[in-house]
C-alpha cells in the first residue's frame, strides 16, 4: 500500500511538473514570438505640394520614392536602413494603398525588433500625419503579415515614428482622433519645430513623445536610427534625445551643443 501511495505521488509530481514545463515553454514561446514593432510615417518630399523651400526636381517629386529625398536619397529612410549592417530588409510592397506608394519592412538583425515604413504621396501629407495622430492614440489598428507572423501597425505597433515636412505649419487637421482608453503610446515627430506643432494633438492621444524638435531641422533618417537605438535599449527620453544630437551632430557637421537645442521629449510644462 505504502508502495502505491509513492509511486501515485511521483505520478502525480511527474505531471505537475511536466504541465509547469509545457507552461513555461508557452510563456518563453510567446515571448519570442511577440515582436517590437517601429511603425514610420513618411511624408515624401514635394515641392509642388508642400510649403517647402523647393529642393532638386528629382529629390522633391513626391510621386517618386525612389529618388525622395526622405525615402529613396542617400539618407532617406529605405535607403539608410537598408545600408545599415545592423537592419536586414525584409521586404518592400508598392502601392500597398492608394495614398502609400511604398511600405518597407525592417528587421535589426539580433533582436525580435521590426521596422515599417509607409512611404506616402507627397500631395497626401495632410492624411499621413492624420494616421500617424490616429496610431498615436491607439485607433487606426491595422496588422502586415511578414514571414508568415502578423506585425501589428498603426495603433497596434509599439512605437510610432512622423518623418517629413510639418506640414501643420500651413493646414489644421480636420478632426483630431480620438485616443483609445488606457493608451500611452511613444512616438518620434522628426519635422520641423514638431514639438510646437504637434503637442495639442499628442496630449490629446496621452502619447509619450520621447523624441521631437524645437526648431528647423533635416528629418532624415540618421536620426531616427540613433534615436531607435536608445529605445530599444529601454534608455530613458533624455539619453535618446543625446543619442539622436550626437547623430545629427556627425551627419549635418554642426557643433554638438547646436543640435542640442534642436532635440527634446516630453511636454514643455512636463520638463525638469
Amino acid at each position: 500500500m505504502k508502495y502505491k501511495l509513492n509511486y501515485e505521488y511521483k505520478t502525480v509530481a511527474k505531471i505537475i511538473s511536466l504541465v509547469i514545463i509545457i507552461c513555461l515553454s508557452g510563456i518563453i514561446s510567446l515571448a519570442i514570438e511577440s515582436p517590437k514593432v517601429v511603425h514610420v510615417y513618411v511624408a515624401l518630399c514635394d515641392n509642388e505640394n508642400q510649403g517647402i523651400v523647393p529642393v532638386s526636381e528629382e529629390l522633391g517629386d513626391g510621386e517618386d520614392p525612389n529618388n525622395n529625398l526622405y525615402w529613396g536619397a542617400l539618407y532617406g529612410v529605405k535607403t539608410f536602413f537598408k545600408q545599415d549592417k545592423d537592419w536586414e530588409l525584409i521586404k518592400c510592397i508598392s502601392n500597398r494603398t492608394d495614398l502609400i506608394l511604398e511600405s518597407c519592412i525592417f528587421k535589426l538583425v539580433d533582436q525580435n525588433v521590426y521596422i515599417v515604413a509607409d512611404a506616402y504621396r507627397g500631395a497626401n501629407i495632410k492624411q499621413s500625419i492624420h494616421d500617424f495622430i490616429s496610431a498615436s492614440g491607439c485607433s487606426n489598428k491595422d496588422s502586415i503579415l511578414v514571414d508568415n507572423i502578423n506585425l501589428g501597425i498603426g495603433g497596434e505597433a509599439n512605437l510610432v515614428a512622423y518623418i517629413g515636412h510639418n506640414g501643420l505649419m500651413e493646414f489644421s487637421l480636420d478632426s483630431i482622433p480620438s485616443p483609445k482608453s488606457g493608451c500611452n503610446k511613444d512616438a518620434i515627430i522628426l519635422a520641423c519645430a514638431s514639438r510646437y506643432y504637434f503637442s495639442h494633438a499628442l496630449e490629446i492621444n496621452n502619447v509619450n513623445p520621447i523624441l521631437w524638435t524645437t526648431n528647423l531641422m533635416a528629418p532624415e533618417a540618421y536620426t531616427l536610427e540613433a534615436a531607435l537605438k536608445g529605445w530599444i535599449l529601454g534608455e530613458k527620453s533624455d539619453q535618446i534625445v543625446l543619442r539622436a544630437a550626437e547623430a545629427y551632430s556627425k551627419y549635418q557637421k554642426c557643433r554638438l551643443k547646436a543640435a542640442q537645442n534642436i532635440f527634446v521629449y516630453g511636454y514643455e510644462e512636463n520638463e525638469e
